[in-house]
């Protein structure tokens, strides 16, 4: 028996316990607070199995704890706890190794998939229900607006006043997306709040607006500012790509690359179109 191997399974399963118990705490609905305290208290029998084993005390994993109870508070219920699952220490393999020990190794396993397949993904919360509108507005953001920074800069060749235009055309933008998607949701059968989803997408898209344009507004360089908006461009498609397809299990690489392909190829086609509009205007600011 892997003395070692046990006490680190043991340990896992002493800090799940735990961090699923803050996080029922925190839940206000209580169909999801009682799923996690169920969670909870299986974590805690498996952890009494493999001390069984071993005959040791051990101390949870504290900076874990913290990490995925601050995750969850921050990014959402249902982000933490996938995100947790996905980086569980204890693989299903390492379980199978340990078969041969105990009958109770099997009933743990069982438990394990259960968590992952069942209780964890009847979480629905109301951000996830609104994702179609922050991607809406998110995505409208990163490609228009990458675009347009991009043709403003060889048109007009001012970083601050490239980062006014900007930050008008986008606060444009963003209040013409939030109305569409009022319309838009009120119209469907669907139980999203219309207001709701028009914030949403207006923040989201306000939100991006504002991460890609400070460059301007703090470099005189406008090649140097927009070498910071298209590398912020990435960041955002980055780590919000991330987030999605985490919290609704979907494929993180190909829509990461869609999302990259269609914002840069119109970012070079709008940096060509301002240099046909500054020569073809003559404009020299």
């Amino acid at each position: 028996m892997d003395q070692k191997l046990i006490l680190r399974i043991q340990k896992s399963e002493l800090t799940d316990h735990i961090v699923y118990k803050k996080l029922a705490k925190i839940i206000k609905n209580n169909k999801h607070r009682e799923m996690l305290e169920h969670i909870a208290n299986e974590e805690i029998e498996h952890y009494r199995v493999f001390k069984s084993f071993t005959g040791k005390e051990v101390a949870p994993n504290g900076w874990k704890i913290f990490l995925f109870v601050l995750i969850s508070r921050v990014l959402g219920l249902n982000f933490g706890l996938k995100l947790m699952e996905s980086g569980e220490e204890v693989s299903k393999n390492t379980y199978e190794r340990l078969k041969n020990i105990s009958p109770q190794i099997e009933t743990i396993i069982r438990d394990e998939a259960k968590h992952e397949k069942e209780l964890i993904s009847l979480i629905d919360e109301e951000s996830l229900k609104y994702v179609s509108s922050v991607v809406l507005g998110l995505n409208d953001a990163l490609v228009e607006l990458t675009g347009a920074l991009a043709g403003f800069t060889l048109a007009l060749q001012n970083s601050r006043l490239i980062g006014v235009v900007g930050l008008i055309t986008g606060l444009a933008g963003s209040m013409s997306m939030a109305s569409s998607e009022y319309l838009s949701t009120k119209h469907e059968e669907t139980d999203k709040d219309p207001f709701k989803a028009s914030v949403y997408t207006g923040l989201a898209y306000v939100g991006t607006v504002l991460f890609l344009i400070f460059p301007y507004f703090l470099c005189k360089g406008i090649f140097v500012s927009l070498a910071f908006t298209l590398i912020n461009a990435l960041l955002v498609m980055f780590v919000f790509t991330f987030y999605v397809s985490l919290a609704k299990g979907l494929s993180f690489k190909k829509r990461f690359f869609e999302m990259v392909g269609l914002s840069l190829s119109i970012a070079v086609i709008s940096f060509f179109i301002g240099l046909v509009v500054r020569k073809v205007f003559n404009i020299d600011i």
